[in-house]
């Protein structure tokens, strides 16, 4: 007889995780699998804005949520999922190491940051170089930064920095701005903020932090002393491998309801590889709640 779940949570960041705890607290049959633990925790400086927690840092945060994770008996299954297929009014997920039959998926695969792909990015990453104003720009308080962008994530980071950077340059690799008119205004009125456009990243500097970057623009190689880069030219949806499986939006998140409910019955998503686009731990966790909530009582209904 086959072991059949009544749900798979796929991603173990602040989604999947809180979908877990739930789970568990239900005594629901389910199992959370992930290639890692902790998603965007292993790759967050500071975290200021997570409720009921003044201050911590991702590496932190992601022990006091180890520590919830053992206290409700959440145990991780440390696997790559492959594949998910409809199978009748259920779901079969194959990873690298078994075949997983269940009634319902949550889906809370996350995203990555879209990368410049230039010498220094990595070798900076977390020593000046964030993908998240908000969850890193005080650190830069005072100094003078770099943003690399052009659309609404890129100005509203600018938005975020204006009161705590000393100097904002904003690199735009094309010749206009493509934010709302709102975010533009905020920046056009700014004296804080220097917009260089056609200016393009080619590599970013520094030694035992960053200490600047290096762009081309309109043929010349230049040079800005900066010391925080703010990469913020988009995020990529972890959803490619269930493109055929659930209705994506134009940037590949997964399509949600209010309520984590998607496309297809039965399967349900949260946090940053859903439609909404905030990407917020605050938010993410909120909605791994509600799909799980939401999951039960789908299951309810089909019995």
């Amino acid at each position: 007889m086959v072991d059949v779940y009544e749900t798979i949570i796929i991603g173990a960041g602040i989604a999947g995780l809180t979908a877990a705890m739930y789970a568990s607290r239900k005594r629901m049959k389910y199992e959370i699998i992930s290639t890692d633990f902790g998603g965007q925790f292993l790759v967050s400086g500071e975290v200021l804005n997570y409720p009921g927690i003044v201050k911590t840092t991702g590496v932190a945060f992601s022990t006091i949520m180890q520590k919830q994770m053992d206290f409700n008996g959440v145990k991780i299954k440390l696997e790559t999922v492959k594949g998910v297929k409809k199978k009748g009014t259920g779901f079969v997920v194959t990873t690298n190491k078994r075949v997983y039959e269940t009634k319902t998926v949550i889906m809370t695969t996350g995203s990555k940051p879209r990368k410049l792909n230039v010498p220094g990015e990595d070798t900076f990453a977390k020593k000046g170089v964030t993908y998240c104003a908000i969850c890193d720009g005080p650190l830069f308080n005072g100094m003078e930064v770099a943003i690399m962008g052009g659309g609404d994530s890129a100005l509203e980071a600018v938005d975020f920095m204006k009161n705590i950077a000393s100097k904002i340059y904003l690199l735009v690799r094309g010749d206009k701005l493509i934010a709302h008119e709102y975010l533009q205004e905020s920046v056009k009125s700014n004296d804080k903020v220097e917009v260089l456009f056609n200016a393009e990243t080619t590599e970013i500097l520094g030694g035992k932090l960053v200490s600047g970057i290096k762009f081309k623009q309109q043929g010349e190689e230049k040079k800005l002393a900066v010391r925080g880069v703010i990469i913020e030219i988009g995020r990529i949806p972890n959803t490619n491998s269930f493109s055929k499986l659930v209705k994506l939006d134009e940037h590949k998140h997964i399509i949600i309801d209010g309520q984590g409910v998607t496309s297809v019955p039965g399967l349900f998503a949260a946090g940053d590889c859903a439609s909404g686009h905030e990407y917020q731990y605050a938010i993410a966790a909120g909605q791994g709640c509600m799909a799980l909530l939401k999951a039960a009582r789908y299951l309810v209904g089909t019995k």
